[in-house]
C-alpha cells in the first residue's frame, strides 16, 4: 500500500513533497467560477488530511489562485507544507503592458476573471525575479520552495538561457529551494532535463494510463540524472475520472476512439473490483522518478478522495491483465501487489 503523505526528496535537494499534492489551478476558477467560501474549505480539507505539498502559479485565475492560496495557508506553521509557483507569466492590466509586449488577454479557462487583466509573457531574468516578487506578496508568504518554468515552449531560447540560470541562482544563494519546469511537452521538458541544472519537472497529461508518451525517453532521463517528477493531469482532465462519451481528454473533448480505450481500462478494473481512478493514480506514482501526483480540485470532497485512491491496494493480476490485452506496455513499471 502507498501511503499518500510519505515524503520524497525532490532531486539533490533538501524540499521533500508528499505522494499526494494539492493543485490550486481550480480554487481560482479553472472552468468553473468557485466561491471564495468553497476555496477556504479545499485549502483546509488539503491541510487536514495530511497533503504537504501545494502547487499553484500567477496565471491560474489570473492572480485569484495564489491569493486564495495565502489566505488558507495563513497560520499554519511553514515547515508543515511545501509551496511552489511559476515564472514567465506576469499579471497585469491592459493600460500597464507595454507596447510589443507579448501579453494574452484572460483565458476562456478562467471564466469571470477581470477582462482588463492581461498575462505578459516575460522570461528574462528580471522578468523571473518580479515574477517570484510578486508571487510572495499575492501569498503573503516569504519562501517559495519550488519555482517551476511556466509552459515554455514559445520561448524556449529565453527560458534557457535566462530563467533557467537565474532561478539556479536564486536556488544557490537559498532563495528558493529547488529549480523546475513545468509543460505538457515531452520534448520541451526532456531539453530541460538534459541542458539546465532542474531539481524537479511538472509532467501534465503526459504520464497517465492512456497517455504514456513520456515513458520512452524523459522518464529514463529524469532517473538518470536523479530529476524528480511531479505528476499533473493523471486523470487526462477528465475521460480516467469518467470514461463517458463527452468527457474530456487534454481540456477537449475526448475523440471517439480514446472514449473506447478508456471504457476498456474500466473494464478490466471492474472486473478486478477495483476503480478506474485508483488505478490510474497508483500506476503514476509506480515509476520511480515520480515523486508526487497533484490532485486539481475544487472540493473537499474529491480531495478526501485522491487520499484514498493512493492508499487503494491493486492486485497483481490488473496489470497483468492490461498488457495483455494490449492497453498498457510491457516496459511501464507498475505498482508491486
Amino acid at each position: 500500500m502507498t501511503d499518500p503523505f510519505e515524503r520524497l526528496r525532490v532531486g539533490r535537494t533538501d524540499v521533500a513533497v508528499t505522494r499526494l499534492g494539492f493543485g490550486a489551478a481550480s480554487i481560482g476558477g479553472l472552468y468553473h467560477v468557485v466561491d471564495h467560501e468553497v476555496a477556504m474549505d479545499t485549502v483546509a480539507a488539503a491541510l487536514e488530511v495530511g497533503v504537504g505539498y501545494v502547487d499553484v502559479a500567477p496565471q491560474y485565475g489570473l492572480g485569484e489562485s495564489e491569493r486564495r492560496l495565502g489566505e488558507g495557508l495563513r497560520g499554519v506553521p511553514r515547515d508543515r507544507y511545501v509551496l511552489s509557483t511559476k515564472v514567465g507569466r506576469l499579471i497585469r492590466r491592459s493600460g500597464d503592458v507595454p507596447p510589443g509586449a507579448d501579453a494574452d488577454a484572460p483565458p476562456e479557462q478562467f471564466p469571470g476573471v477581470d477582462p482588463d487583466l492581461r498575462t505578459m509573457w516575460d522570461m528574462s531574468r528580471d522578468g523571473v525575479r518580479r515574477s517570484l516578487d510578486e508571487s510572495r506578496a499575492r501569498l503573503g508568504i516569504g519562501r517559495i520552495d519550488i519555482a517551476y518554468i511556466h509552459d515554455p515552449d514559445d520561448h524556449m531560447a529565453m527560458a534557457l538561457d535566462e530563467a533557467a540560470p537565474t532561478l539556479v541562482a536564486l536556488r544557490d544563494q537559498g532563495v528558493i529551494g529547488a529549480v523546475g519546469v513545468g509543460a505538457n511537452t515531452v520534448g520541451v521538458l526532456h531539453r530541460f532535463v538534459e541542458q539546465a541544472d532542474v531539481d524537479v519537472i511538472l509532467l501534465a497529461n503526459r504520464y497517465t494510463l492512456l497517455d504514456q508518451s513520456a515513458l520512452a525517453t524523459l522518464l529514463p532521463a529524469c532517473v538518470e540524472r536523479g530529476v524528480g517528477v511531479v505528476i499533473g493531469g493523471v486523470m487526462n482532465s477528465g475521460l480516467l475520472a469518467d470514461p463517458r462519451p463527452g468527457a474530456t481528454f487534454d481540456y477537449v473533448e475526448a475523440p471517439p476512439e480514446l472514449v473506447a480505450r478508456a471504457q476498456r481500462l474500466a473494464a478490466v478494473c471492474d472486473r478486478h473490483g477495483v476503480s478506474l481512478k485508483a488505478a490510474a493514480v497508483r500506476f503514476v506514482l509506480a515509476h520511480p522518478a515520480v515523486v508526487s501526483v497533484l490532485a486539481g480540485v475544487r472540493y473537499r470532497a474529491r480531495l478526501e478522495e485522491y487520499a484514498t485512491l493512493i492508499a487503494t491496494p491493486i492486485p497483481g493480476v490488473l496489470w497483468d491483465e492490461l498488457r495483455a490485452e494490449g492497453l498498457l506496455p510491457d516496459e511501464a513499471p507498475t505498482p508491486v501487489a
